[in-house]
């Protein structure tokens, strides 16, 4: 046998140490459990940006720049905080006064319409009723060098003025038809606007809810791991004891086998000793008849040759080794008696699938817990599952968006009835155009006329019809002229006075940011119009720095500071729900009973062979005579010599005797003595080897029941810090899914759900469609109809002065014409020729 029997004992004690210190490792080693993944999340935050509204830039920009400057000379007042906080808050306490300071340029410009619609419908009046009495249109003028000055003079101005007439007049058309066309889309985009704001406010629930409803992904996920945990723990618990629980098996398996060739031995020297025993007692006799005999011979006198040489090796042919000598080894197979009872191949074969085994094991164990797991993580928490409930002012975020599904159809009616009348307003705006245009027409129709008639008067076919023409066609302009300006005055200044506040009073300080400033003011703005209260929020927020932060794409939690109202944290706080899986993991427990590493037959067995005080067995007594020769002399060369001495003898009957003797020590020795040195030599080896093992044997007998019987009772703790730990890690990666849902939902909540682009964008498009789309070629259109309104004046002056140089000259003093009786008619302008 060749084995190291002392090095099972070191390994088994070193493994057990490992297996003491696996707690300790195995508390922060988590790397056998693959980390958490990176949870995707779907976005909840709907893209609700609202597109922004320009207007293209154009020809009519210049004109709307010089609208622009008129209208801030003059009104050259600031915005007037401290009058508007009064209109707002007790409009009662409205000084008349004030408010006409603030208008003071308004109140000089309807001064000057005031004047203009007194004097130009009464100054027309007078002309037609001049006219019916035949009392205007000048002297009859004598003609002289000067008039062709004169008359050039007047045709230049009358021509540049109709020019402007016509530049206004067009100008006066194509802003009354611009903003014609941009009341249609500006009127929609109102309905639109309100959609998008109501969008904003119903969407936050909905979105709020999505997040909360992705709860589910770390919920799966964490399921999905549940179902391998038993299997896992149980991979964790076989990896982290198998180096050890395979040594101690291995120890126990090794010992089985030094337990069978030791008893194996001993069974052997008891058998050998007694064989030696009655083999010696059965040689003892036959050696001694036969150095008896010997002895006669060799000492008989007829001897013949050198018989002293076997003489003397026949007197010492007796037996050497006494096996009576040997102690016996009866008690010890007292004690061994029936051992082997287990068979230890077996038995560590078995201990090794059922250690092997142990992830099914534990899967097995701890099903009910992870079906109590499970359950506790379908659950969703409390704070969570009202995420969107507990949102600030959800209940308001309803009435708002009712009110703004109210106030979009409700607005609906009211878009119609501004289209009717900006339709009314576009036809009046064109009549009116069209009337200035009558006046051009006519103007330039009688200039032209009247320049024909002039140049033709040194024609001798000379016809005055012409120049007729041409003056009545500017009596007819003068009458156009007389007859629409109290209509294109009282439009221009009621279109002025609106747009004009418009762009003054609203879109000035609009733009500059005076209006957000002055809601920002404390006490401007009534309680009921206060953004915070309206809200509902405990802060009071900027005006002013939530559009710019809105601009910029903020969520309404940065806008409105919602930290102060909504504890978010409150609401993602999950430690009850991790509470409880973290004690369902607690009731974790791993059964190792069935791992016995040593069954009770084998138990008896180590416990018989170290009681069995095979060490105490002497042997050196055995070696003692082992080491001895079954027979003093060697028979062989006694015989080789006995029958040589035969051959030397003369003597036929002492030759014949010592040929018998010599024959006869040969099968003595054949017979007895080479089955006792056979036996010698198996008793030897066993002798020896139980003389090497014996005390190793016990020692390591002691270790491997003492290791084997604590690392059974150690084994449970151990498997149960180890289950612990694995459990830890496994937490700890799970709720790290459930960290990443925290961190999502706060990043959404507070940075992308209810992106509050759509209140800037609304703003920011109110002021392009007020502004830019309607109230600039509004101002636009009063400023060139006023232009040409007031340009009428000297249209009607210069025509009526022309126009006298336009009728034919007569060589008489005084004309009784017929032509004198019309209406409107001016006298012939004649001169004498001297």
């Amino acid at each position: 046998m060749t084995r190291v029997p002392g090095l099972a004992a070191p390994l088994l004690s070193l493994g057990l140490g490992f297996a003491l210190s696996l707690p300790a490792a195995a508390a922060s080693d988590c790397g056998s459990l693959r980390p958490a993944e990176r949870l995707t999340f779907t976005p909840a935050a709907r893209t609700r940006w609202l597109a922004p509204r320009v207007r293209a830039p154009g020809p009519l920009d210049p004109l709307y720049g010089t609208v622009r400057r008129f209208l801030s000379v003059v009104q050259l007042n600031p915005f007037p905080s401290e009058l508007v906080k009064t209109l707002m808050n007790e409009q009662s306490s409205v000084k008349v006064d004030e408010v006409v300071r603030y208008e003071a340029g308004y109140v000089v410009c309807a001064v000057i319409a005031g004047l203009y619609l007194l004097a130009v419908p009464t100054t027309g009046l007078c002309f037609c009723c001049c006219r019916c009495r035949r009392r205007c249109g000048g002297q009859v003028k004598t003609e002289h060098k000067a008039m062709a000055c004169e008359r050039g003079t007047l045709m230049i101005f009358l021509l540049l003025t109709t020019l402007v007439l016509l530049v206004g007049m067009i100008c006066a058309f194509v802003t009354n038809q611009r903003t014609h066309e941009q009341t249609g889309p500006s009127a929609e985009a109102v309905p639109e606007t309100l959609l998008s704001l109501r969008g904003l406010v119903s969407d936050v629930p909905e979105e709020l809810q999505a997040v909360a409803e992705q709860f589910s992904l770390p919920q799966d996920r964490v399921l999905e791991d549940l179902d391998g945990l038993g299997e896992s723990i149980g991979s964790a618990i076989h990896s982290q004891l198998k180096s050890t629980v395979y040594l101690a098996l291995a120890s126990v398996h090794s010992l089985g086998q030094a337990l069978q060739v030791s008893v194996d031995h001993v069974r052997t020297l008891n058998a050998t000793s007694v064989e030696l025993q009655e083999g010696q007692q059965h040689l003892e006799p036959a050696v001694r008849d036969h150095r008896e005999h010997l002895l006669t011979l060799l000492q008989d006198p007829q001897c013949q040759e050198n018989c002293t040489g076997p003489l003397s090796r026949a007197r010492a042919l007796e037996l050497d080794a006494d096996f009576r000598q040997v102690p016996p080894v009866d008690n010890v197979l007292h004690w061994l008696k029936g051992v082997p009872e287990a068979n230890f191949s077996s038995m560590v074969q078995e201990e090794n699938s059922t250690f092997n085994s142990l992830p099914l094991l534990v899967a097995m164990q701890t099903a009910s817990v992870i079906r109590d797991l499970k359950k506790a993580v379908a659950g969703q928490p409390e704070g969570v599952r009202m995420l969107a409930k507990g949102f600030p002012d959800s209940e308001a975020a309803s009435h708002w968006s009712q009110a703004l599904e109210e106030l979009e159809l409700r607005s609906r009616p009211y878009l119609q009835d501004v289209q009717r009348y900006e339709t009314y307003r576009w036809i009046v705006g064109c009549v009116l155009c069209s009337a200035i245009l009558l006046v051009v027409v006519c103007n330039l129709l009688g200039l032209s006329l009247g320049i024909w008639g002039l140049s033709a008067r040194e024609d001798p076919s000379y016809s005055e019809a012409k120049g007729e023409a041409g003056a009545r066609f500017l009596m007819v302009s003068i009458s156009f002229s007389f007859l629409f300006a109290a209509p294109l005055i009282l439009l221009v200044f009621a279109t002025f006075l609106v747009g004009g506040n418009m762009q003054t009073l609203v879109c000035q300080s609009w733009a500059s940011g005076e209006l957000y400033e002055f809601a920002d003011t404390p006490g401007n703005l009534p309680p009921s119009m206060n953004l915070s209260h309206l809200l509902g929020l405990r802060k009071n927020i900027s005006i002013l720095l939530a559009y710019q932060q809105c601009r910029e794409g903020a969520a309404l939690w940065k806008v409105l500071q919602l930290n102060d109202s909504y504890d978010l944290d409150k609401h993602l706080d999950i430690s009850q729900y991790t509470n409880k899986l973290q004690g369902e993991f607690q009731s974790f427990k791993v059964d190792m009973k069935d791992l016995d590493l040593l069954s009770p037959a084998a138990h008896r067995d180590l416990e018989a062979l170290q009681s069995s005080g095979m060490e105490k067995i002497n042997y050196h007594d055995f070696l003692v005579q082992i080491q001895k020769p079954v027979v003093k002399t060697d028979m062989h060369q006694l015989a080789q010599e006995l029958e040589g001495l035969a051959e030397a003898q003369g003597n036929s009957e002492l030759r014949q005797k010592l040929q018998e003797e010599a024959q006869g020590l040969r099968n003595l020795y054949q017979e007895k003595v080479g089955p006792q040195q056979n036996l010698v030599a198996k008793l030897n080896l066993s002798v020896r080897a139980l003389e090497s093992s014996a005390p190793n044997l016990q020692l390591e007998t002691s270790n491997v029941l003492g290791n084997v019987t604590f690392l059974k009772g150690e084994l449970p703790a151990v498997a149960g810090h180890i289950m612990k730990n694995a459990s830890g890690c496994f937490l700890t990666r799970e709720m790290g899914y459930f960290s990443q849902y925290v961190t999502w939902v706060k990043e959404e909540v507070t940075q992308r759900i209810a992106t509050c682009q759509p209140l800037s964008g609304a703003l920011d498009n109110g002021r392009v469609i007020l502004c830019d789309m309607m109230a600039d070629p509004w101002n636009a259109f009063w400023f060139c109809l006023g232009w040409c309104t007031f340009f009428l004046i000297p249209s009607i002056i210069f025509a009526i002065k022309i126009s006298k140089y336009f009728r034919p000259i007569r060589k008489r003093l005084s004309s009784t014409s017929s032509e004198e009786t019309q209406l409107f008619h001016i006298p012939r302008v004649t001169s004498l020729k001297l």
